[in-house]
């Protein structure tokens, strides 16, 4: 009976968990950002974390409360470690950019969460991780064009423009100036400038 009444108890957090954070956004569709960022942080200290990434959303964009990137990066952090893959890229982008370039540590912290986002199919993930293991201190040419491709698969045109230049330098590939041309007429007709502009040259 007693394990009963506790897995109840752990349905009912995890349903008003969702329901607080379904009010959060459609106060935020609504413009009440106080009252989204309050519903958010109702969830998110239950440990949904969905409202995790979304109360980082409003500390990062000062909605509903002062902007604070370091509390941003705080709950961006804790929805990372709960595997949700938008957290993971945040937090990892927070530890990139605002950190000391000689913290080996972060970085390897950095890049392991944007992996795992990227494994979990987030195309941001994807071509952020493919532009940095090719432009890195160190550059791993093949593993940035692993990367550059499955966001290209997924619909990204810059990767797409990334991969072209890619075969058309031989970066992580054999050099082929026809693969690199096909690269950039699909990246051009999804709109990408450069590709374009690459196009006409």
């Amino acid at each position: 009976l007693e394990e009963a009444a506790f897995q109840l108890q752990q349905i009912f957090r995890v349903d008003i968990s969702i329901a607080f954070n379904i009010l959060g956004i459609e106060s935020m569709r609504a413009g009440h950002y106080q009252i989204a960022y309050t519903c958010f942080k109702l969830a998110a200290d239950r440990g949904y974390s969905k409202a995790q990434f979304n109360v980082g959303l409003c500390y990062e964009h000062g909605r509903g409360t002062e902007k604070d990137l370091e509390k941003a990066a705080f709950y961006y952090y804790r929805a990372a470690s709960s595997c949700h893959p938008m957290a993971q890229y945040r937090y990892a982008r927070c530890l990139l950019c605002h950190s000391p370039e000689n913290e080996w540590h972060r970085l390897q912290k950095a890049v392991s969460f944007l992996e795992q986002a990227a494994v979990a199919g987030l195309t941001e993930a994807q071509a952020y991780l493919g532009v940095f293991y090719m432009r890195g201190l160190q550059p791993k040419e093949k593993r940035g064009l692993k990367y550059l491709l499955l966001a290209a698969k997924n619909g990204d045109a810059q990767s797409r423009y990334h991969v072209g230049v890619c075969y058309e330098k031989g970066l992580g590939v054999q050099q082929s100036l026809a693969e690199a041309m096909r690269h950039y007429r699909q990246s051009a007709a999804a709109g990408n400038r450069s590709a374009q502009e690459r196009l006409q040259v």
